[in-house]
């Protein structure tokens, strides 16, 4: 079945998936660069030399995406599975994923308060989807 004949809602959950893969790796990649190859293939036990500040972004917009990604997938996924999905819960998924994919370049360049409102956009997004069970 091509990606193409799936709900919106699930398209959108599968390149959310991808956009956080992207996050993982930018901030490994960040954080490798910055403590070293040898800390990256360590046990890192002990204390870690603190991130600068890119990588230090990178790896707190990870963690943003990371506190609302399993509620997205939860919502997509009982939308498409309950058979739910319609144009507030396509909608919802947009504004979730496009709002996600502006908020990295946001927060790693360290843009405060258009940062925080796309962050907004985002959760209406999830919540738009999540009402669509409602």
């Amino acid at each position: 079945m091509p990606i193409e004949s799936l709900p919106v809602e699930i398209r959108l959950l599968a390149w959310s998936v991808v956009l956080g893969l992207l996050q993982v790796s930018l901030a490994a990649a960040a954080a490798t660069r910055e403590r070293g190859l040898r800390w990256n293939a360590s046990a890192r036990d002990g204390q870690a030399a603190p991130l600068g500040p890119l990588a230090g972004r990178l790896d707190r917009a990870l963690r943003n995406f990371l506190e609302t990604f399993p509620f997205f997938a939860a919502a997509a996924l009982a939308v498409a599975a309950t058979g739910r999905a319609d144009d507030q819960t396509a909608l919802g998924a947009q504004l979730y994923f496009w709002a996600r994919v502006a908020y990295l370049p946001l927060y790693a360049a360290g843009v405060p308060y258009l940062r925080s409102l796309v962050w907004a956009v985002s959760l209406l997004g999830l919540l738009l989807v999540l009402a669509g069970l409602f």
